[in-house]
């Protein structure tokens, strides 16, 4: 039988999906309903360490309002900014933190927006505690797959090639990829949103293109006809979805 328990000793990085938080799996739930550490990126507000929402947390809380008893939380400042030194040193502090934890026998559960492994903060905590502790990772439900059901629309048919791009490549980079392939999701759009809507003209591909923003939140927003959409910088929390007008059968 399953032992759904977090065990001591032990470093998880756990997959919250999307938004809605009955999208959050059992395996998940349980992890935390029962992981003596909880912790979660949260925005640096203001001074350096000071700390102000996290998008994981929130999808996370009915769960963690669930607990028998409170757990310690630890909220890890992240400054937004393109200056990976910051963002570098934060997690460099955040490991110190979760090391001393299991070390003393506690299991520590990380939450992370979507899944653990796909453009996760998880990641940089994995690459600095996997030789030193247990570490298990929870897959969760990403953000391309929620939107992909919030448009109800497949990513990809029959032969359709699919690729995953990032408002942090380059103009170069994307336009590559959309002109070589049927699908795209670009991820990450926020402050590359006017780029990104001016290589979707350049390519043809105004006309393919979906944008969403907080998929599975209550602030949901979905833009069938991007040539509404204002040349501005969205939020963080929104990608594009490009994909074919006609598609076989």
């Amino acid at each position: 039988m399953h032992n759904y328990n977090a065990q001591a000793n032990t470093f998880y990085g756990v997959g919250v999906g999307p938004g809605d938080p009955l999208l959050i799996t059992l395996k998940a739930h349980y992890l935390i309903l029962t992981a003596d550490v909880i912790c979660y990126l949260a925005n640096q507000k203001g001074s350096p360490g000071a700390v102000g929402t996290s998008q994981a947390r929130d999808i996370a809380q009915h769960s963690i309002a669930s607990r028998n008893q409170p757990a310690i939380e630890i909220a890890i400042p992240m400054p937004m900014s393109t200056d990976r030194s910051a963002a570098n040193a934060a997690y460099d502090l955040a490991a110190e933190q979760i090391a001393a934890h299991i070390k003393s026998g506690r299991s520590v559960a990380f939450l992370c927006e979507g899944d653990p492994l796909f453009f996760g903060s998880f990641s940089y905590l994995l690459e600095r505690l996997s030789d030193t502790c247990e570490c298990l990772v929870v897959p969760g439900i990403s953000s391309v797959n929620g939107a992909a059901s919030a448009l109800k629309q497949p990513l990809t048919l029959l032969q359709e090639s699919f690729v995953v791009m990032s408002g942090r490549h380059t103009d170069a980079q994307l336009q590559q990829a959309l002109t070589s392939h049927d699908s795209v999701v670009i991820m990450k759009a926020g402050s590359a949103r006017p780029r990104i809507l001016a290589l979707l003209e350049q390519t043809g591909r105004m006309a393919d293109a979906n944008y969403l923003e907080y998929i599975g939140r209550d602030n949901q927003h979905i833009v069938t006809d991007v040539s509404q959409l204002a040349n501005t910088s969205g939020p963080y929390f929104s990608l594009f979805v490009i994909l074919k007008q006609e598609r076989d059968s």
